[in-house]
Formats: structure tokens, C-alpha cells, sequence
């Protein structure tokens, strides 16, 4: 179950299947029109529907969404339902219950959006976990959060980390390494980077007041920010109040096909998010044998250990990113 139109790691899981024959997997995509997602997974030869759904009318298109599902599973017989998102697991869970679907699973890869952002919302992600037979947490910080704060029953909870396929994620090169250099003016550098949308959510506030606190001494430093969202100029602003303008790079959107080669000039990684469920980017840095400094969140609280495998802070600790900094 999906509500995008296209997700790339669909694919790999529809790339898996075909080189194997006790598992069939048919994907259901939620989309206010045809999605390329049936495309991208019909060519590997699995079967891939589309429920109308749009979000800009969420209301109705759920009550739509549960009845065509609950027809569409009547008549495919799922062994498995499983959900990775809110608004798809909303209606297909409730489908699949009313269908009968004897395992019903939800991967928390959204947790904490209605509680950080829409409280009025937690009790939606509450029915999620109830009408769910099985729940995905995908680290240790996300399965806490699931029981504390969403009230799940730890009896249903398996932990389960992302994986993410090393070829795809470690693919640079030489060239797309010198295109990034001379296009942010990086030569001679020493660069700390981060992938993230530009939200509070991301901590760029804190990254900002570190790199202030480091440049009279490292004037060589460069930080680059990528990515794109709301707080665009609200962090424009606060760079030029601590006159970094020479200091940081504000890239905008990044092609995901050049993302490898970013991580690949980048000699320091900073993850400053007050919560992440997993947090690619700090895997991802790390496959790519970047150090990171991260906020003792997702996969960073998992797989680093401090000053050994990386550097952990605590959220909005701008002095510990300057001496996490420091000490990479």
C-alpha cells in the first residue's frame, strides 16, 4: 500500500520478487491520478492497482478509498496487507479488517507527525495500531515513541531497520564530484554537509549558531545545506545575521543521481532533527564513509557509538555540534 506515485524502493522490493517464486507481491497505490508506480512495478511482473485518492478532499476520498479496497481485497485474497504510511494505512486497514485479512501490517515510518505537528490527529495513528495485527517500528527511538506516546502494544511491535541497496547509495563519481565542487566554489574546503528539508523539525537553526561558533577558528570550513522547504528564508535571514554568507551554501534541490557524489565531497555529516523514526541520511552519510554528528535520534541512536563509530548530541545543543565538529 502506498500513496505516492512512484517510490523507488517499490521497485527493489518488485526487483526482489521476480528472482523468486514463493512470495507474490501486488502493490495498491492511492493516487489522485494513474500513478507511474504501475509502470515501475509492472515491469518486474507484479500486479500493481490504483484507488483513487486525493488528498486535498481527504474525508471523502477515504470513505471511497475503504469501500474500493475492501472489494479489491474480496476479490485478490491477500494473505498480507501491509502499510508503510498514514493515509494509506487508514483506509486499507480498515478494509483489510472488514475483509477479513487475517495479518494486517504497519511500518511506523511516519510516527510523530500528528503528535509534533497535529496532535488532534494521534488518535488516528491509535486506530492504525489497534486495526494492525503486526507494527514495524524501524528503531529502537521509533518502537519507545509507538508505545509511549501512540500507546501501541508492545506485543505487536517487531524492530525492523531500513535496509538500503549499497550500490545505489554509494554510486559516485569523479566527475559529478568536480561539477559539485566548482558549482558551490567547495576547492580547498572543508565541508559539512546536510540533506534534509528546510523545517524546524531539521535543526538547521543549531547547525547555523555551531558554524558560528567555529569559523573565526576554521575559516575553512563550508557548510552545505540541501534541500528545500518552508524555512528557505527564515534561515536566509539568520545567516545573514551572523554574516555566514561566505560560510554557508544553500544548494536547493539536489537530483537524487547526484546525491552519492554530494556525500562524496563531504568531509563532516551533521543531522541536527529532534526526531527522526530512522533518518536515511545518517545511513546513508555513513555508507559513504562520511563521520557524522547527529542528535541521539533514529538510526543515529542505533548505530553510533559515541566518538567511536560518530558523534551524538542532544537536540538543540549548538555547542555540542561545534565540538562534535571540533573533534571529527
Amino acid at each position: 500500500m502506498a500513496n505516492n506515485t512512484s517510490a523507488p524502493y517499490f521497485n527493489w522490493f518488485a526487483e526482489k520478487c521476480a528472482q523468486q517464486n514463493q512470495i507474490k507481491l501486488t502493490f495498491i497505490c492511492l493516487y489522485p491520478e494513474r500513478p507511474s508506480m504501475i509502470d515501475d512495478v509492472g515491469k518486474f511482473g507484479c500486479d500493481c492497482y490504483w484507488i483513487k485518492f486525493d488528498d486535498s478532499k481527504r474525508k471523502r476520498s477515504a470513505i471511497q478509498a475503504i469501500y474500493h479496497l475492501y472489494r479489491l481485497f474480496g476479490r485478490i485474497k491477500p494473505d498480507v496487507v501491509h502499510c508503510h504510511l498514514f493515509d494509506d494505512a487508514l483506509v486499507s486497514l480498515i478494509a483489510a479488517k472488514l475483509a477479513r485479512v487475517k495479518m494486517r501490517v504497519i511500518t511506523k515510518a511516519d510516527a510523530g507527525f500528528h503528535y509534533f505537528y497535529n496532535p488532534k490527529g494521534v488518535y488516528l495513528d491509535k486506530l492504525n495500531n489497534a486495526n494492525a495485527t503486526h507494527i514495524v517500528a524501524i528503531s529502537e527511538e521509533n518502537r519507545r515513541f509507538v508505545i509511549e506516546k501512540e500507546l501501541a502494544d508492545p506485543g505487536k511491535i517487531t524492530l525492523i531497520h531500513h535496509g538500503i541497496p549499497k550500490s545505489i547509495f554509494t554510486n559516485s563519481s569523479q566527475e559529478k564530484k568536480t561539477e559539485l565542487i566548482e558549482k558551490y566554489d567547495l576547492q580547498g574546503k572543508v565541508v559539512v554537509g546536510t540533506i534534509a528539508r528546510l523545517i524546524e523539525w531539521k535543526g538547521y537553526r543549531y547547525i547555523i549558531e555551531a558554524a558560528r561558533l567555529l569559523v573565526e577558528d576554521f575559516p575553512d570550513l563550508t557548510f552545505v545545506f540541501a534541500g528545500v522547504g518552508p524555512q528557505l528564508e527564515e534561515l536566509k535571514a539568520l545567516i545573514k545575521e551572523y554574516n555566514l554568507d561566505n560560510f554557508i551554501v544553500l544548494t536547493g534541490w539536489v537530483d537524487r543521481d547526484m546525491v552519492p557524489s554530494l556525500y562524496g565531497i563531504m568531509d563532516i555529516y551533521v543531522h541536527a532533527a529532534s526526531y527522526e523514526p530512522f533518518g536515511f541520511v545518517i545511513a546513508e552519510a555513513m555508507m559513504n564513509q562520511v563521520p557524522v554528528v547527529s542528535t541521539k535520534t533514529g538510526a543515529a541512536e542505533d548505530a553510533i557509538i559515541h566518538k567511536k563509530s560518530g558523534y551524538l548530541i542532544d537536540h538543540g545543543d549548538s555547542r555540542g555540534i561545534a565540538e562534535g565538529i571540533r573533534f571529527l
